[in-house]
């Protein structure tokens, strides 16, 4: 079962003995925020000083995030859009105007995930791909300890393709253009995933409902294919790369975007300074009477192991049902 280790947690502090290997994070960040275990850390055959340097490297998520203004126009967008079409802040996903009434039921999201390979490396059996869809029901339905964002995944589809130049697609290349042109299905509504051994050393990218009329061909989500549930690419192989990227998918940010200052957009995840990496149990990097609360090291939005990344907040539930019923519905 996805995240058994946690049981049933009733804060975002994480107290398993599942993380005494990550004893040495333990620390108020004030002090320590951007150390780590000083050890080599190997991932997808390349090395690094440590984990640290892998993640200042920008290499655990691609996706190209909005500055300030961008954020600004597309909040003042959204609002505008839902209010021509008579839809509540917040509303239940394709609830319908005014939020639908009666009891919030999850909106089904076709899913068509293409496996792309160089013929000798890349491919991913059902099992695995089933695997990785049960992560995503179990994530965004809040059955790892967060909070039901009312979408589910259903799998349509399952594309397999040979092909060496997709298959190390860097992010917005003409490799990257070409597979997307070729195999995408769908509208708005379906999210396509892509599966390859991504150029640049990358985890993964998504697009944000808000380029989707833009650049339709575009929208999706890329993985590394070792991310996926059981892959070799630990200690990001329990398939939350996918999670973390579609949560961009469905208009979220970084926990740690804007840093200490302008946040991602939600109120209720507490700020944090910079991307956490490992299980830091207690980082607090904004700390002070201004930036209440520790670090969200659990949620999904942040860049810490699979293992310890379980939730979504209600804050972020109610984003991506607006970004949803504004460009996606």
């Amino acid at each position: 079962m996805h995240k058994s280790v946690f049981g049933v947690i009733a804060s975002v502090l994480v107290v398993s003995g599942a993380f005494v290997l990550q004893s040495a994070w333990s620390v108020q960040a004030s002090s320590r925020e951007r150390q780590g275990p000083d050890v080599p850390f190997t991932l997808n055959g390349k090395t690094w000083k440590n984990q640290l340097e892998f993640i200042d490297a920008g290499l655990r998520c691609g996706t190209k995030q909005h500055d300030v203004a961008q954020r600004f126009r597309i909040d003042e967008e959204v609002g505008r859009i839902l209010k021509l079409r008579g839809y509540e802040k917040g509303a239940r996903p394709g609830g319908g105007p005014g939020g639908g009434g009666g009891t919030p039921a999850a909106v089904t999201i076709p899913v068509v995930f293409h496996v792309i390979t160089n013929g000798a490396q890349g491919a991913l059996s059902d099992q695995q791909i089933a695997a990785q869809i049960d992560v995503l029901n179990d994530s965004f339905r809040g059955q790892t300890g967060g909070v039901d964002t009312l979408f589910s995944f259903n799998l349509v589809a399952t594309t397999r393709s040979s092909n060496s130049a997709w298959f190390t697609m860097g992010y917005n290349s003409a490799e990257e253009a070409a597979a997307k042109e070729a195999l995408r299905q769908g509208g708005p509504d379906t999210l396509n995933i892509y599966s390859a051994n991504l150029g640049g050393n990358l985890l993964g990218w998504a697009t944000f409902p808000s380029s989707y009329n833009g650049s339709p061909s575009d929208d999706g989500v890329v993985v590394l294919y070792s991310s996926l549930p059981g892959g070799s690419a630990a200690p990001y192989n329990g398939g939350d790369t996918a999670t973390h990227e579609v949560g961009h998918w469905l208009g979220l940010y970084h926990t740690f975007q804007g840093g200490c200052q302008s946040g991602d957009s939600v109120t209720d995840t507490n700020a944090e300074r910079s991307a956490a990496f490992g299980c830091p149990t207690g980082r607090d990097s904004c700390s002070g009477k201004r930036f209440p609360g520790l670090d969200p090291i659990t949620n999904f939005m942040d860049y810490t192991d699979d293992a310890c990344m379980f939730l979504f907040s209600g804050g972020q539930s109610s984003r991506a049902a607006d970004q949803w019923n504004a460009y996606r519905n």
